[in-house]
């Protein structure tokens, strides 16, 4: 082993800032540590990057005892063997001074900035201490308990039900919630897109080259590279993926669901859709094609300014492709009130050109289990799902059950920005707690004034988290999470048009004081006297457990770190049928046609594809139908405000890790060189951005590529606690500006808002 000095560390970290040196008097980081061994695999061991949300499949190793390197695991087809900047960058943060690597508790007053560090047996005792009191005072309940979505949340979740709470949210309402919920909605579960087999691609902001997912990324590059596939863009400023497309509108912000349906009024008045598929496997087509007979390209012009022309000709483009064309159902987009219904409408455009099951279109990815039946043999391993049988439900209603219209949200993350309605005005009864696992509600929520009011009221908050980010800086408890490269965890589901699994798995051996998040709850479990919700010890006896107790079968994944079985298979795809049931000669036999479309179910209380949905009427009453309605995101006198996401950055996660600060470190706010005339300003003078909850004041980025009555900045910057010292006060904190609204149905966090710009 090598000891790794502290200069060794700052020069790891890269040449951040002068501010590195303040990190070694902030107790409880690497820095304060001083010299530790750095130690690891030095053969290349596949893992999973936790960089951004996707989580690539990746490998890594040590380097002579120095440095790790890291690139992508080549057993990962889709994924090309390859990381983007972001995972590139894992090392940055493995290596960083201002990271914690100890306990600390708050010992001034909260968001104070006052920190003492402690032993794990002191911050469980503290932790378990203060959420018995509350539980006994106040009700388990009372108690919140959140995460980002996907890695190790079940963990936190798996304690928060053993401790009584029903109360449970992912980051979901703030990033990819409606698009789930829409599709729950009309298809009765998720879907994916298969766009590098599309011949033509009409995107609504999902910026693929920049809000980087390695598999699609690369899937929309082959489908525009080999097969000259057309991509359409309807965004308001001229993204990356915009520069890449053959043809980009600059739509009006919160218009996008206009065009959509427009879209779907061409296909329809114009016999362009796919009858047959319509006729066997949708409901409502004909409530939905009265409901759309008014919205005409030439009505859609007057609210996006997308010429009626071009909408027009873009779907008949769109319907000659079919069925290998896709409408991009997004991630982030121009967010709008009527999020639920913009989706919606999204996917009502792949519906009309029968584009499900078939290749270049949209499908549901393949699981073992269904995947074995229809081959008529085991193909792919049916993974265990360990559990504990007689875990407690609670009592209480979760604080977002208050409003029916919700109700599919309950399930999927839930409202996450409840906790502040419920924190401040007690609706529909008080919290009293907040308990937090990698999620930074102070830069991803909207109004940062009311997220501080909340913390400020709360009786106790607890974050576990690699940074003292911005919202654990509010926080009287602090528990260090070892790093991605660090630890271990379940076996996950990879599946697409087959069945696939990958693994994280430990590349360097903990450095410092930390702990994965699965042992903190777990240990705070057992010191609260929950033992026999935790009838395992380890993570690899969690892993053999879904392995079903088959060591060869978990050696395999491991030594692999990336999986996947048997023949891509689409449904309705007839060569791919053909040589799956040449594969497998006990499997399924073929519809007369030599497709699956037989086959093709739907989870919706019709069996079908709902256009117009019985079960979102009984909850949300006059929104069962996609349908229009005008919303007001701005005021005469404001210019529209729009975030997105960069290349190097995820979202409030990343801003404080030294290599990706290097590359960039703040965010100039996109300005029309028509707007910034008008008002005397320049590129790069300083301005200042005024809304109805907040003020911020950043730099010009003057450029033609905005619409002129809208402003852009990336999300993430402008973190305001002294804490991050790379990211503080750097750029405008987008969260600042943004009032607290929430869309009907899918409650998503709305992330469009009105401000006034002025030189500063």
């Amino acid at each position: 082993m090598i000891e790794l000095c502290r200069r060794d560390f700052l020069k790891g970290a890269g040449a951040a800032g002068a501010g590195c040196a303040l990190a070694t008097a902030l107790p409880g980081t690497l820095a304060a540590m001083g010299a530790q061994p750095l130690s690891g695999s030095e053969k290349a061991i596949p893992s999973i990057c936790e960089m951004c949300s996707t989580r690539c499949p990746i490998s890594a190793r040590v380097l002579d005892g120095k440095a790790v390197y890291i690139e992508g695991n080549a057993a990962a087809k889709s994924f090309g063997g390859k990381v983007c900047a972001r995972g590139g960058a894992g090392h940055s943060l493995l290596y960083d001074p201002q990271r914690l690597v100890k306990p600390l508790k708050r010992v001034g007053e909260r968001g104070e900035g006052k920190w003492q560090e402690i032993e794990w047996s002191e911050a469980y005792g503290i932790l378990a201490q203060r959420l018995e009191q509350i539980r006994r005072d106040h009700g388990a309940e009372t108690v919140a308990f959140s995460s980002k979505s996907g890695s190790l949340s079940g963990h936190l979740f798996h304690f928060a039900k053993a401790f009584g709470s029903p109360n449970t949210f992912t980051h979901a309402t703030t990033c990819p919630g409606a698009y789930v919920v829409a599709a729950k909605a009309m298809f009765g579960g998720k879907v994916k897109r298969d766009l590098g087999n599309s011949k033509y691609i009409i995107n609504f902001g999902h910026n693929l080259y920049e809000g980087i997912n390695m598999s699609e990324t690369r899937a929309m590059m082959k489908a525009q590279t080999d097969k000259r596939a057309k991509l359409v863009v309807f965004e308001p400023r001229f993204s990356i993926v915009a520069d890449k497309a053959d043809e980009w509108y600059a739509i009006r912000p919160g218009s996008d669901v206009a065009v959509a349906l427009a879209l779907c009024h061409v296909l329809i008045s114009e016999n362009l859709y796919d009858k047959a598929f319509i006729e066997r496997y949708v409901e409502g087509f004909e409530a939905f094609a009265a409901e759309v007979s008014a919205y005409t390209p030439e009505w859609a012009e007057t609210i996006s300014d997308v010429p009626a022309q071009d909408i027009r000709r873009i779907a008949r483009e769109f319907a000659k492709a079919a069925p290998h064309a896709v409408v991009d159902f997004g991630h982030r987009a121009t967010f709008t009130p009527e999020e639920f219904d913009m989706r919606r409408a999204l996917y009502a455009a792949n519906v009309l050109i029968g584009n499900f099951e078939r290749k270049g279109g949209i499908y549901f990815g393949q699981k073992a289990a269904g995947y074995n039946k229809l081959a008529g043999e085991s193909v792919a391993p049916v993974l265990g799902k360990p559990g504990v049988a007689d875990m407690p439900k609670p009592t209480a209603k979760r604080i977002d059950q208050m409003d029916e219209q919700y109700a599919m949200m309950w399930s999927e993350g839930g409202i996450y920005q409840s906790v502040i309605d419920a924190t401040l005005e007690a609706k529909p009864y008080q919290l009293r707690g907040w308990v937090m696992c990698r999620t930074n509600p102070m830069q991803t929520m909207t109004d940062r004034a009311k997220v501080v009011e909340s913390l400020k009221k709360l009786d106790f908050v607890a974050v576990v988290d690699v940074y003292i980010s911005e919202t654990a800086a509010w926080a009287d408890l602090i528990l260090p999470e070892s790093t991605y490269l660090e630890r271990d965890e379940e076996i996950s589901d990879k599946s697409g048009k087959s069945p696939g699994y990958y693994v994280r798995q430990r590349v360097v051996d903990v450095i410092g004081d930390t702990k994965p998040s699965w042992q903190i709850f777990r240990e705070l479990g057992l010191k609260m006297g929950m033992d026999k919700y935790y009838p395992w010890e380890t993570m690899e006896t969690l892993q053999l457990l879904q392995a079903n107790k088959d060591v060869a079968l978990l050696n395999h994944i491991k030594e692999k770190g990336f999986v996947s079985y048997g023949k891509p298979l689409m449904l309705r795809e007839k060569s791919m049928v053909q040589e799956f049931v040449t594969a497998y000669p006990g499997a399924h036999v073929a519809d007369e046609d030599g497709s699956y479309a037989s086959l093709l179910k739907f989870k919706t209380p019709s069996g079908k594809i709902e256009l117009v949905s019985p079960k979102v009427e009984a909850m949300a009453p006059g929104r069962g139908g996609i349908k229009y309605r005008p919303v007001t995101l701005k005021q005469p006198n404001e210019l529209y405000f729009i975030q997105g996401k960069v290349a190097v950055h995820t979202n409030g996660a990343t801003h404080n890790i030294p290599m990706l600060a290097n590359l960039m470190s703040d965010n100039a706010v996109w300005v029309h060189p028509s707007t910034a005339e008008a008002l005397g300003i320049k590129d790069g003078d300083a301005i200042r951005l005024k809304s109805s909850v907040g003020v911020e004041e950043g730099k010009a980025l003057v450029t033609k590529g905005i619409r002129p009555d809208t402003l852009f900045a990336y999300m993430g910057f402008g973190s305001k606690n002294r804490e991050l010292v790379r990211a503080s006060g750097k750029g405008i904190h987008c969260g600042n500006l943004l009032p607290n609204m929430t869309a009907p149905v899918c409650g998503m966090n709305v992330h469009t808002t009105g401000v006034i710009l002025e030189k500063a």
